[in-house]
């Protein structure tokens, strides 16, 4: 579908013309349809064409055939002197790297002349991705916008706007180090360098004078309307899906999840500004998507429920936590008529939910799929995860038997209704992600290793392979069950770059520019897989992502690192009087 097309069928976007005003790209490194699912992108996109002087346009990805052109105007990217990413995910690492070369701008930042203008731009970058681990994108970037952008993007674009207007933007340095000096959250790669020991590994970052040793993220700390949708559109991921989150942040503490700790401290908004967020919605807008159900209460849950009952509203989510399944919500659910409804055991057995922390036991998961079941809700989807820390064949052959356990109480209520049950169970390779408990673990192997050392990445890779086929077998001559599920040497790169360093972007790069594969670059640069994914990292190391600075001690998460062999829980986080990670510290 072309631009104008696009353009047409969306709800709430901008359009100003280019008179008088400072033209900034806004970029998504992967599709259209992806980037206007990210509700991170919109808000970003909403908060810079909502300033005066200046016309935020977008850019997406549309693969290495199509020209990189503007959505709104159908401008090349030599066009904007502010160039902005917002990166979810390290599977889109690659395109950043092919847009600068599709865009004509020098792809390293070294390589960009001293001042900044529409041919050699500033290229800033934030979103999640980039506060778990900017280090694999750091040498594409002038500068990083570490955590959430709402209490810094706006004084730094009015801050460069002023510069770029009085002609003040000589000496790309200078200015960078002006940006990281007055403004929260800023990191310029330029200005850190990152160094070595004679084995290869890293070991540490090196400042310019005067700079700190870390940068800490922005994080917003009170909220009185909830971030929601800004533009509405079919051709999303979500089609005209009205986002509203409920808060940021989780307090579960799963041991494997990012999400729980760079987010930190947890924070769920307080219903009447998730209303709030709820009510800026269009009238003629019925489906509401919900973002963070897993962190929210009992309370808070069964009042939305009745408001968009009430409202008239159908709701849809990515998942559900088991234990949340109840009440107004299970009536919401009904009456929203969709199509499958996914619960994450993320473990395959109780064992491993407690090694992961997960806090979920299987009378909490056969209780959730009976009662979705008698909701009318007889497509059930379970995410499962494989390569966890200490898995073994038996907790795989437990999570085989209790989806013969769900089918057995599901299938009943089904023909009574006359309707057929089917589950689907999604299987994905555990990643090793910075800012978890797990961030110390080899990605792929079950057992620890000795601090430092390395297992074999096609050993690791074989092992996930054979827990797949595993399951596979299981549930072969089970009907109406299906399996879906990753590839793992695909999800292999992912852990590289999840633990990766500046060393990589030269890997980026070459794919980029020669179609090299990722192995075939890591070879030509004198890189291993196993030097990044597969190594067993140690308490007290120097890691690449320890540039951030969230708040987290080390040593908190080597201590949840030994509590998971140990099978020990830790409690939810209690920001009111739980001082054990540090985020609440200072």
């Amino acid at each position: 579908m072309d631009r104008h097309s696009l353009l047409e069928l969306e709800r709430g976007s901008y359009r100003k013309k280019w008179t008088g005003q400072l033209p900034i790209a806004l970029i998504y490194p992967n599709s259209y349809a992806v980037g206007m699912s990210s509700l991170g992108f919109q808000l970003v996109y909403s908060l810079l064409a909502a300033m005066e002087g200046i016309v935020c346009e977008r850019f997406f990805y549309s693969g290495p055939d199509l020209p990189l052109r503007s959505l709104e105007s159908g401008r090349t990217l030599d066009n904007f002197p502010l160039v902005f990413f917002s990166v979810s995910f390290e599977h889109d690492y690659l395109n950043i790297a092919r847009l600068l070369l599709a865009g004509s701008v020098p792809p390293f930042a070294e390589h960009r002349q001293d001042t900044v203008c529409a041919s050699q731009p500033l290229v800033i970058c934030g979103g999640v991705a980039t506060f778990m681990n900017p280090e694999p994108l750091a040498p594409f970037v002038d500068l990083f916008v570490l955590g959430e952008a709402e209490p810094v993007l706006v004084s730094l674009v009015s801050f460069l706007a002023t510069r770029i207007k009085e002609g003040k933007i000589a000496g790309r340095p200078d200015l960078l180090k002006e940006i990281s000096l007055a403004f929260a959250g800023c990191y310029a790669p330029a200005l850190y360098t990152a160094t070595y020991d004679q084995q290869g590994s890293f070991g540490g970052h090196i400042p310019a004078p005067g700079l700190p040793d870390r940068i800490k993220k922005v994080t917003v700390l009170n909220c009185d309307r909830a971030a929601h949708s800004q533009v509405l559109t079919p051709n999303a991921e979500f089609a005209n899906l009205y986002l509203t989150e409920l808060g940021r942040g989780c307090s579960r503490g799963c041991r494997f999840c990012a999400a729980g700790f760079i987010y930190r401290p947890p924070r769920l908004w307080d219903v009447d500004a998730i209303v709030k967020g709820l009510a800026e919605r269009a009238e003629s807008v019925e489906r509401i998507g919900l973002l963070g159900m897993e962190m929210a209460d009992h309370e808070s849950l069964a009042f939305l429920s009745s408001y968009l009952l009430d409202s008239g509203c159908s709701l849809a989510f990515s998942s559900l936590r088991a234990d949340r399944i109840s009440g107004p919500l299970l009536n919401l659910l009904e009456k929203s008529r969709l199509k499958s409804v996914a619960i994450a055991p993320d473990g395959a057995s109780e064992r491993l939910r407690r090694v992961i922390n997960k806090g979920l036991t299987a009378d909490d998961l056969l209780a959730a799929a009976e009662g979705l079941a008698r909701a009318g809700l007889y497509k059930l989807k379970l995410y499962l995860m494989i390569g966890l820390p200490t898995e073994t064949l038996q907790d795989l052959d437990e999570m085989l038997e209790l989806i013969r356990q769900i089918k057995e109480r599901i299938q009943p209520i089904g023909r009574r209704q006359g309707r057929l049950c089917e589950i689907t169970l999604s299987v994905n390779s555990f990643t090793p992600k910075p800012w978890t408990p797990f961030q110390f673990h080899p990605f792929g192997l079950s057992q620890r290793l000795v601090p430092g050392e390395a297992g074999d990445s096609a050993a690791a890779v074989r092992a996930l392979k054979g827990k797949i086929k595993f399951l596979q077998q299981g549930l072969k001559k089970e009907a109406n069950v299906r399996m879906t599920g990753d590839k793992p040497e695909h999800v292999l790169f992912q852990a590289v770059l999840a633990r990766g360093d500046r060393r990589l972007a030269m890997v980026l790069f070459d794919m980029a520019s020669q179609d090299l594969t990722w192995k075939q670059a890591m070879r030509k640069n004198g890189l291993e897989a196993e030097q990044f994914a597969v190594r067993n990292y140690s308490c007290n190391e120097p890691l690449p992502w320890n540039i951030v600075d969230h708040g987290i001690k080390q040593q908190y998460l080597w201590d949840e690192y030994i509590k998971a062999f140990a099978e020990k829980p830790t409690m939810a986080c209690n920001t009111k009087n739980c001082r054990r990670c540090g985020v609440c510290n200072g």
